[in-house]
């Protein structure tokens, strides 16, 4: 009987061609696509856990998921096994072996979200479906502070739809911040934990908000309702980037 390996893959993908990552009917799915890569690449695998379910059109940098599998090629070769297996848009950069208790999910202690932003003129093509363009007048240093708000714990029920699973909605917010090269603008959060379409929220409010981002941020951390924030940004500007275990 071959031994069974606990492995913990670290993966991206582009998520333009995908209806998010859990497995759907006649959907196109990461879920669906890693899953045929594990039983093209091994015999037997069970226990497939992801860190964060991520939304149709959101893309990953730093995805991690655990699974336990039986025989096929060893750890070390199993990066390469299972990118020939995947399609283009989803590759695993790293695979290894870990402990049996680890869970993709259930040990993780933060994820870290990008959301890229594209301002000017110029309406982009490239990144038409990796960025959101944004030709209204942003003040950069007003986002930025707008952001450093958010750090530590808040109530963060403005930022999540009405109707949601969630009943607890303080999250602690660990790192927030905007930064500039030329015309992108790159919001980065990490958390303890995330509400549905908060991170999404979060941009389309401060973005709307312009000049008032600092003010209006400050007042719907203090529990406000969802009617009180501002527009939810397009899910092809964000990107997962990285979880902490």
């Amino acid at each position: 009987m071959m031994p069974i390996v606990k492995l913990k893959l670290t993966f991206e993908y582009d998520g333009t061609g995908f209806r998010g990552w859990a497995r759907q009917p006649q959907e196109r799915t990461v879920e669906g696509v890693f899953r045929d890569a594990l039983d093209a690449v091994f015999p037997s695998w069970t226990g497939l856990a992801v860190a964060g379910r991520t939304d149709t059109g959101v893309h990953a940098t730093g995805q991690v998921a655990s699974v336990d599998v039986e025989g096929g090629p060893p750890t070390e070769r199993a990066l390469e096994a299972l990118n020939t297996a995947l399609p283009e848009d989803v590759a695993v950069v790293q695979a290894e072996e870990a402990a049996a208790e680890f869970h993709a999910r259930f040990s993780a202690r933060s994820r870290s979200y990008r959301y890229r932003v594209l301002i000017g003129r110029a309406r982009p093509a490239l990144d038409a479906k990796r960025a959101l363009w944004w030709p209204r007048a942003v003040d950069f240093e007003v986002l930025d502070a707008a952001s450093e708000l958010l750090l530590g714990e808040h109530d963060f029920r403005a930022f999540t739809p009405v109707e949601t699973v969630h009943k607890v909605f303080l999250r602690s917010i660990l790192a927030a911040r905007w930064q500039r090269s030329g015309d992108r603008l790159d919001f980065t959060i990490t958390a303890d934990s995330f509400l549905r379409h908060m991170v999404r929220t979060l941009v389309g409010t401060m973005l709307e908000a312009g000049p008032q981002a600092p003010e209006r941020i400050g007042a719907l951390l203090e529990g406000r309702p969802r009617s009180e924030a501002g527009l939810k940004a397009p899910p092809h500007g964000l990107y997962l980037e990285s979880v902490g275990y």
